[in-house]
This record gives structure tokens, C-alpha cells and sequence, in this order.
């Protein structure tokens, strides 16, 4: 069966690469770690479906069963197997190499404000900008917290820091631009430029 990287399993895979564990204990490493913020472990089952799957196709096994009493379940300790260590370096480097597509939802929200109107959609850019000004200060706090913790350890942090700082300037223009009107529609507006793309269609079809 091929295995198909996703980050989670990357995730689960990285921390049976350093200890043996189960899979409170994978998700309780990752959460002490603040690695939350960059894989999504809010729902537990997302976590045991995802080491289901890797322990079906043979990257991690299992190592042992603690047997916990006829109150509690067994807990399954899971460790990695050496097709899931070349598996995890070779997903690492796919990650590091190749841009993937990220459908997100802030570009879907852009290519829909006609759906809006520009009042209404400056106001939720506003309320936008002051969650990413936080978020910004949130990461910062988290990144200086440690000052004696190797760079190594906190480049996802930078990162996340410099997409902040652009979409930050990015939201702010477009509110600026929204504010002082150089971006406006209405529904007049719009039906014209509807019927003025659907006359450039119909002559380039009649013309092919």
C-alpha cells in the first residue's frame, strides 16, 4: 500500500524516530513542543487514524501492549519501523523541495468579495487585521520565551512570523484601498462587467 505523506504523519513519525509511545503520548509531545501550531491535533481521532494508517502499511509497529486493568483500555505503544524512518526522511526533503498547492481559505474569501460589499467587507479586514497583529505577538512571545534555544528549533516560528508580516501588509493596503474607494463595487457595476466579459467571450468563440 502506498503511503501518503500528509504533515500529521510526518509529525507521528518524527517523534518514533527519538522514543517509543503511545498515542496520548505522541499528541502530548507534540502539543508540550508547540508544534500545534503547525500540524492540526485538536481532534484525537485524526491522531489514532492517522498512526491506524501508518501501522497498516507498515512505517510504525507495534512494540508492546500495557495492560492498564478491567476498568481501562489496553495502551498500545507504537515504534517506527526502518521503512518509516526512510519514509519520514524522504517525505522531509519531498517538503522542503516542492512547493505544494495551499488551498487556503483567505484566497478562496478574496476571489468571492463581489459576494460582499465594501463596507461590509473593510470591517471584517479590520477585524482580520487585529487577530494577525495578536497572532504576530503570540508567536513572538513564544519565539523569545527561550532565549538560549537554538535557532535550529524555532525556523517554523520565523517563518510563520514572515507570512504574518506580509498578509499584515497586505490586509492593511487593501483596507486602505477599500477606505479611500480605489476598490469599490456594486451590483451595477458588477452585472456590467459580467456582460462586458460575456461579449468578449462570444467574439472569441465566433472568431475560433
Amino acid at each position: 500500500m502506498t503511503a501518503r505523506r500528509s504533515t500529521l504523519a510526518l509529525m507521528v513519525l518524527a517523534v518514533l524516530c527519538e522514543t517509543p509511545a503511545h498515542p496520548y503520548g505522541i499528541q502530548r509531545l507534540i502539543k508540550d513542543r508547540g508544534k500545534e501550531h503547525v500540524v492540526n491535533i485538536s481532534n484525537r481521532n485524526s491522531i489514532y487514524q492517522t498512526i491506524e494508517r501508518l501501522h497498516r502499511i507498515g512505517l510504525i509497529a507495534i512494540r508492546e501492549t500495557d495492560q492498564l486493568g478491567s476498568q481501562r483500555p489496553d495502551r498500545t505503544i507504537y515504534e517506527i519501523t526502518k521503512e518509516g524512518r526512510e519514509t519520514a526522511t524522504r517525505w522531509l526533503e519531498e517538503m522542503l523541495a516542492t512547493p505544494a498547492p495551499d488551498f487556503s481559505e483567505f484566497p478562496a474569501a478574496l476571489s468571492l468579495l463581489p459576494l460582499s460589499t465594501p463596507d461590509i467587507a473593510r470591517t471584517h479586514l479590520e477585524h482580520r487585521l487585529r487577530d494577525l497583529d495578536a497572532e504576530w505577538k503570540r508567536i513572538e512571545a513564544e519565539r523569545t520565551a527561550y532565549p538560549d534555544l537554538p535557532r535550529l528549533f524555532l525556523v517554523e516560528l520565523e517563518y510563520q512570523q514572515t507570512l504574518i508580516s506580509a498578509q499584515r501588509e497586505f490586509v492593511h493596503c487593501l483596507i486602505s484601498d477599500l477606505r479611500a474607494g480605489t476598490i469599490s463595487w456594486n451590483e451595477d457595476w458588477l452585472r456590467s462587467v459580467a456582460a462586458m466579459f460575456a461579449t468578449d467571450q462570444n467574439v472569441a468563440n465566433h472568431a475560433s
